[in-house]
């Protein structure tokens, strides 16, 4: 509940305020795509200013987001060897509970004595 409203405390503020940003920014302008020509272009694009922004806002995002990953991959790795190495090691417990754990217990009143080894004194 308190992860929603921190949301909405967060989100709605930011939508006003990109919302503003868009009616603020409604010019058009020309984007070109020829190093070479200035005056005549070989391709050009008219869009709204607030249109290239969030362009080039959502695609730095990606090619952030790209870069991290790609970052990553090191650690990615690891964790995956890791969790391997664990799974084996739960088999092998288990494998040794199993071994280990007695196959049942006396019907009659005999009780079985297991040896308790203290822990070692600091």
């Amino acid at each position: 509940m308190l992860r929603k409203i921190v949301t909405m405390l967060v989100v709605v503020p930011l939508a006003v305020i990109i919302v503003a940003f868009a009616v603020a920014n409604r010019q058009s302008v020309t984007v070109s795509f020829d190093p070479f020509s200035a005056t005549t272009p070989a391709y050009a694009m008219i869009l709204p200013l607030f249109a290239l922004i969030f362009a080039l806002l959502i695609l730095g995002v990606l090619v952030g987001g790209t870069a991290a990953w790609i970052g990553q991959t090191k650690w990615r790795r690891t964790a995956r060897k890791l969790d391997s190495e664990v799974r084996a090691l739960h088999q092998e417990l288990d494998a040794i509970r199993r071994r280990f754990a007695p196959e049942s217990r006396p019907a009659t009143g005999e009780s079985t004595q297991y040896t308790v080894i203290p822990p070692p004194i600091p």
